[in-house]
């Protein structure tokens, strides 16, 4: 019973660090990165294995990388620092960070040797704490970051990764959409968007909604605007662009400001909800990377 209370109070403590955020108007996902001074754009990594976090923690480790004005986006954990030669500083404060994954229970298991049924898995949650490679000595040279693409440059990695994803984007009229029934997108012309990166970023929204047709993700349409489904589907489309943007060097935006209101009622009333999005997010986002079903469809474990 204490781990299933422990579950529950993990799931409500981001939940709430999530709510208070988009109480205060501001959108956890798309923070004033241009401003911040020194954390660069991109996805966590964890610095022992190079793997990129996924799901909820990135949100935990952007938060915290912005926070504490960290100059990289990599994190380990202290035995990491440890089986790496070096360690973490005494006195330093870790950040939290979250393992989900499944597993069968021994009733479960049981019961399906007598019954022949699949045995029902059951999800659970830990908590993990890491740290900054900034909080640690000792620790191999970190290799030199990647630089980020410029602006003028990152325009075509984005249509690169655009035309990989061999989706149907057509050009015209005055509303971007993605249509389901028919499979297809539809961005206004690039001249209607007052900043051209734009552009590329409702592409990119519009193409995580793509990913969720029954062919490929296989995501809920059902739900009506303004209705709970449809504001959790929005609020994946939000996160998985979010995280293509951050990889592909382009500062997040929201798209969908007056949704802040939907997201809140529906984070308000499930304390999984942003867990759910955010690792539904995290599948879309690799999809769209060429990263295949297969990356996309692995458990959120910590990196």
């Amino acid at each position: 019973m204490a781990a299933a209370a422990d579950t529950v109070s993990l799931h409500d403590t981001v939940t709430n660090r999530i709510i208070r955020e988009l109480e205060q108007g501001r959108i956890p996902w798309v923070q004033p990165w241009a401003s911040s001074g020194t954390t660069p754009l991109g996805l966590p990594l964890n610095a022992a294995t190079s793997r990129a976090y996924s799901g909820v923690n990135i949100l935990l480790l952007w938060a915290a990388a912005l926070d504490q004005g960290r100059p990289s986006q990599r994190w380990l954990t202290f035995k990491q620092a440890l089986s790496l030669g070096g360690a973490v500083r005494k006195g330093e404060k870790g950040t939290m960070v979250v393992y989900a994954d499944t597993f069968i229970p021994k009733a479960e298991q049981e019961k399906a040797s007598t019954s022949g049924e699949d045995a029902r898995r059951v999800g659970f949650l830990k908590r993990f704490t890491v740290f900054h490679i900034e909080q640690c000595d000792g620790l191999p040279a970190d290799p030199e970051a990647k630089p980020l693409p410029g602006r003028t440059e990152v325009l075509p990695m984005a249509e690169a990764v655009i035309a990989a994803t061999g989706a149907d984007i057509r050009v015209g009229g005055d509303m971007a959409f993605y249509a389901p029934s028919h499979d297809f997108i539809m961005v206004p012309p690039q001249e209607a968007y007052f900043e051209p990166i734009n552009w590329y970023r409702t592409k990119l929204h519009e193409l995580t909604h793509w990913t969720g047709h029954p062919l490929r993700l296989n995501r809920d349409f059902s739900g009506r605007r303004g209705g709970e489904a449809y504001a959790r589907e929005e609020l994946v489309a939000e996160l998985g662009s979010a995280f293509i943007c951050a990889e592909l060097g382009i500062a997040p935006t929201v798209r969908h400001a007056d949704y802040i209101g939907a997201w809140l009622d529906v984070l308000k009333g499930d304390n999984r909800a942003i867990f759910q999005a955010a690792s539904l997010a995290s599948k879309a986002a690799n999809f769209v990377m060429g990263r295949g079903v297969t990356g996309a469809l692995q458990p959120d474990h910590v990196a």
